[in-house]
């Protein structure tokens, strides 16, 4: 009898999961392009200004970077736009670092209080020119404010 314990080495058993473990590899290769990363970022950022409408029209040179399991990606975002590029931004005013897997769920389904609370737990830092960084604070929470405002009139 062959490895496998079936003629031939192989057992429906797995071949079932080595087929599962290709597609899952696939499917992970598919999400990690830059491409597709790149688009995640203005996802969030679409995101984030839509909901933060003041920000938008404020120019800055953000450095992204996405740790990962051993990796870390550098973006350099600028604003308005968004333009995005793989590189280090090293003209970044404001440098972001926010673990990938974080990341990819704030930039997809993330409000603007899921993106504070994330940097008051510290899963997310923000390094830069204070007045900058104090600024974007304030507009945030001013945003808040006439959120909380609007709901509890209407």
């Amino acid at each position: 009898m062959a490895f496998g314990g079936t003629p031939g080495g192989f057992s429906p058993v797995t071949d079932a999961r080595v087929e599962a473990s290709s597609r899952h590899f696939t499917r992970l290769r598919r999400l990690s392009t830059p491409k597709d990363t790149k688009a995640l970022i203005e996802q969030g950022v679409r995101r984030f200004l839509h909901e933060v409408p003041a920000l938008e029209p404020l120019k800055l040179v953000v450095g992204l970077e996405l740790r990962g399991r051993g990796d870390i990606q550098m973006f350099r975002v600028e604003l308005p736009g968004p333009i995005i590029t793989k590189d280090i931004a090293s003209d970044a005013r404001v440098r972001l670092e926010v673990p990938r897997a974080n990341f990819n769920e704030l930039a997809v389904n993330g409000t603007v209080k899921q993106w504070r609370e994330a940097f008051e737990h510290g899963d997310a830092k923000a390094t830069g020119v204070e007045q900058i960084i104090k600024l974007v604070v304030n507009v945030v929470e001013k945003q808040e404010e006439r959120s909380r405002t609007r709901r509890a009139r209407g």
